[in-house]
């Protein structure tokens, strides 16, 4: 057997679990990670793992080789830390030594989650990933863009937007090398950078229709999700996150997909062309 061929027979043999599997991110994890010849075991509430349960993590992770950690809500939540810690703790205790846990660039109250990881006994690594693309075709921002506005404290920083299955293929690609990425923190961007109003613009041209973008102060935003039932420590947690990620900090590119992948990572004129055919932003 050759060298490349036993590469391919050890990737395939491998079992990952996916975390988050039904989001943004863990879909495309889950995806990248079958077309590579993964066995892919998502780890869900449905399936009987919860993030809250500890008494629910050991059947999930038994018996698989490697683990895609999402925390939900925020990986800047104050329990983000402990519970990473601890799910990363049990993984290594069942054997599952290598973890690949997503984490937000720039996000300073990310860091403990990130240690959290590295003090686990885990062969760890942390992809920090740039704003997603999909943030603005898929979920609680679309519905205002549907119908011709985006309302977000941004102001006119400017972002490298990244599109989340550059982020499936580098998580794969972390999660089978066997020692190349262990011990490393990957920053993740997309190839450009663009103000919200850029994007928003953007989409109004893959669209043909037209949006606006209103940029408010960030309290004012906390309010507004308050009004919408948003519990009041997620609301300070979101304002205390966007007050810090949207001071310019995140306004550079990095050449991590590449470095990974040995590509350009995706554009945001072909993300916007693609879900704009998909009627994403159809009301």
């Amino acid at each position: 057997m050759t060298e490349n061929a036993a590469d391919k027979a050890n990737t395939q043999a491998m079992t990952v679990v996916v975390t988050g599997a039904s989001g943004r991110v863990g879909s495309r994890v889950a995806q990248a990670a079958s077309a590579a010849g993964l066995t892919v075991r998502e780890a869900s509430r449905a399936r009987g793992f919860d993030w809250e349960d500890p008494t629910t993590w050991a059947e999930t992770l038994r018996d698989a080789d490697a683990a895609y950690l999402m925390y939900p809500s925020d990986i800047g939540a104050p329990a983000a830390a402990e519970g990473i810690g601890a799910l990363a703790r049990e993984a290594v205790g069942l054997g599952v030594r290598r973890l690949v846990l997503l984490s937000a660039r720039g996000e300073d109250q990310a860091l403990p989650a990130e240690e959290a990881l590295k003090s686990s006994g885990a062969h760890w690594t942390v992809v920090r990933a740039a704003w997603f693309a999909q943030n603005l075709s898929e979920g609680p921002l679309v519905e205002g863009m549907a119908h011709g506005e985006l309302v977000f404290p941004a102001g006119e920083v400017t972002e490298p937007f990244i599109d989340v299955r550059d982020i499936a293929d580098v998580v794969t690609a972390a999660l089978t090398s066997d020692e190349g990425y262990a011990g490393r923190t990957l920053e993740l961007t997309g190839p450009r950078l663009l103000s919200w109003r850029e994007a928003v613009a953007e989409i109004s041209a893959a669209t043909g229709s037209t949006i606006t973008y209103t940029p408010v102060p960030t309290r004012a935003y906390g309010e507004a999700l308050a009004g919408f039932g948003v519990p009041p420590e997620e609301v300070e947690l979101l304002v205390d996150v966007f007050e810090t990620l949207m001071d310019g900090r995140n306004a550079h590119v990095t050449d991590g997909v590449r470095e990974v992948l040995g590509r350009a990572p995706r554009d945001f004129t072909d993300f916007a062309r693609e879900a704009a055919a998909a009627g994403a932003w159809k009301a």
